[in-house]
């Protein structure tokens, strides 16, 4: 799958830069952007060619909202390598992740490690009222790992669950790391998918290294190829951009068992009164909400 990188240049005062950043990659996002990374003068932000619209995205740069910041952009197209290799090669300190207000040694926990560095520290730390479900996480090319609030917040969730032999569905998978999560906290069974390549073959390989891959089937394309899936879920979950959202909701809807539960994640406080609206109109009733700094993760039950 061949992408295009597209370099975005930031012209803002210092203070701000971080968030005329926050709201391009949340804009980009809206018009097919996958990932971002920031540079010294703004983002560089990867799109598939196939899915480019530079009339679009010229449209969301013409409506930037910030009166004081004008921004440009270059394109080229990406190198067919992987543009996370330094942090690859780096990875990451062990995440943990707690259903939110429990206290320090109290509930179910996850711990999200890359494989190098070894969360046994805190695993010994933790009380033994609750094994803690460690997940390792070899990211190539998708996004999900633990690090970004929108992933914590749907892990947070899914521990809010009884998942115990139950069925679940894994919208736009990234990594993989949500299905995962779900099988080792006690579900049955997983299908996920992804329309990047890379992405559905990571999901595959992350479910081998934590020992579930006969529970996990990933599936490579967009919300179309659950046409091919003869089966209804207890848990569908998406954390994806909100336009994406907005589209396929019907969809997630319609592979949902009743009494089934949807989680989404992947947008900003000020997107979820449509999510809201289009929920209701599917008769998905909201039961659950989080929030970290702008992003949010909302829960429906059918």
């Amino acid at each position: 799958m061949k992408y295009f990188e597209v370099d975005f240049y930031i012209h803002a005062s210092e203070v701000l830069l971080q968030d005329a950043c926050d709201l391009l990659s949340a804009m980009a996002g809206e018009v097919g952007f996958e990932t971002f990374e920031e540079t010294e003068t703004g983002l560089k932000g990867y799109v598939q060619q196939s899915l480019f619209d530079e009339h679009a995205l010229k449209e969301v740069l013409t409506a930037f909202p910030f009166e004081d910041v004008a921004v440009t952009y270059t394109v080229k197209e990406a190198d067919n390598q992987d543009w996370n290799a330094q942090w690859e090669q780096e990875g990451f300190e062990p995440i943990v992740v707690r259903r939110y207000g429990d206290e320090m040694e109290k509930g179910p926990v996850v711990i999200i490690h890359d494989g190098r560095h070894l969360p046994a520290d805190i695993s010994s730390s933790i009380s033994d009222d609750f094994s803690p479900i460690t997940i390792e996480i070899d990211a190539h090319l998708a996004f999900g790992t633990g690090t970004h609030e929108t992933t914590r917040m749907m892990v947070s969730s899914l521990l809010e669950m009884d998942l115990e032999g139950k069925t679940v569905l894994d919208c736009g998978c990234g990594t993989g790391i949500l299905g995962i999560t779900a099988l080792k906290y006690g579900a049955r069974h997983c299908v996920g998918y992804d329309i990047d390549e890379w992405s559905a073959e990571n999901a595959r390989h992350n479910a081998i290294i934590n020992g579930v891959e006969e529970q996990y089937t990933a599936l490579l394309g967009d919300a179309s190829v659950l046409k091919e899936v003869n089966e209804s879920f207890d848990v569908v979950m998406a954390n994806i951009n909100r336009n994406i959202l907005l589209n396929d909701m019907s969809i997630f809807r319609n592979k949902m068992k009743p009494g089934g539960h949807l989680l989404l994640s992947g947008f900003y406080q000020q997107d979820v009164p449509m999510l809201l609206d289009k929920a209701a109109s599917l008769d998905l009733k909201p039961i659950g909400q989080k929030q970290e700094g702008d992003w949010t993760c909302l829960r429906f039950q059918f």
